[in-house]
């Protein structure tokens, strides 16, 4: 049983991170192992909710989808960079300078075991999650190769350093999304686990919703929950008896 409280109503708005929010974070970003009953909870949350339900998340819609395949609701991916919805289908844009920062990572990767490129349409991932000692050289080396380029930014998560446009954010997304339907005229509620997330906290606090910060860490979140299992438990017992009315 979740220990949060009953944060969600007919009235809510409901984003989720995926990795170390929705499944436990792992080795290597192709190992997350996804619960097998994963896909209808977000079905039942979906349905409950009149469509206001959306993942928000860094990763590449193609590395994604496949773990939850056939992918059926409102997304953001690469933090908001690309997002899709009932009304929005948004373009890709390869921000200038990505391609110098992701040849210094492939060339440090390719020198250093352990670790790992995740390149995207708009934004690269260095992952040390295997290679912890490495964070610095990693942190320093994507700093040169963006030394240049004021539209891009580096955005340090969990056990991974991303390179990514300033004008991307969880927290912007979520802010577009709350301008359409289903999502407008609804209160938000936000789920997420690094510092990634604290964007996307900050919006949705700011309209009156609730952030869930899912494990340690400091936080502009209003409340916390222990781990992935735990917020899956506590979004399960909100599909077991009807949603109140706000």
């Amino acid at each position: 049983m979740s220990t949060l409280p009953k944060l969600l109503t007919q009235g809510s708005a409901l984003f989720l991170d995926f990795d170390g929010t929705l499944t436990d974070l792992a080795l290597r970003p192709d190992a997350v192992e996804v619960p097998d009953d994963l896909a209808r909870l977000l079905d039942r949350l979906h349905a409950q909710l009149n469509g206001a339900l959306a993942v928000v998340t860094g990763r590449a819609r193609e590395d994604i989808e496949p773990m939850l395949s056939p992918w059926r609701w409102p997304a953001a991916f690469e933090h908001g960079a690309l997002r899709f919805s009932a009304h929005s289908d948004a373009a890709a844009h390869r921000p200038q300078g990505l391609n110098r920062a992701e040849a210094a990572a492939k060339h440090l990767a390719e020198r250093h075991t352990g670790l790992l490129l995740e390149t995207k349409q708009t934004s690269m991932a260095l992952h040390f999650r295997l290679a912890p000692s490495l964070e610095n050289l990693c942190v320093q080396t994507l700093s040169r190769a963006i030394a240049n380029e004021s539209g891009l930014q580096l955005l340090r998560g969990k056990a991974v350093i991303e390179v990514k446009s300033v004008g991307v954010n969880k927290g912007l997304a979520i802010q577009a999304f709350m301008n359409e339907a289903p999502f407008a005229g609804r209160l938000p509620v936000f789920a997420g686990d690094d510092v990634t997330d604290e964007a996307g906290f900050s919006v949705v606090q700011r309209l009156g919703g609730a952030g869930i910060k899912v494990g340690a860490g400091t936080t502009c979140a209003q409340y916390r929950c222990d781990t992935p299992q735990t917020l899956r438990a506590w979004l399960a017992e909100a599909t077991q008896t009807p949603l109140i009315h706000a």
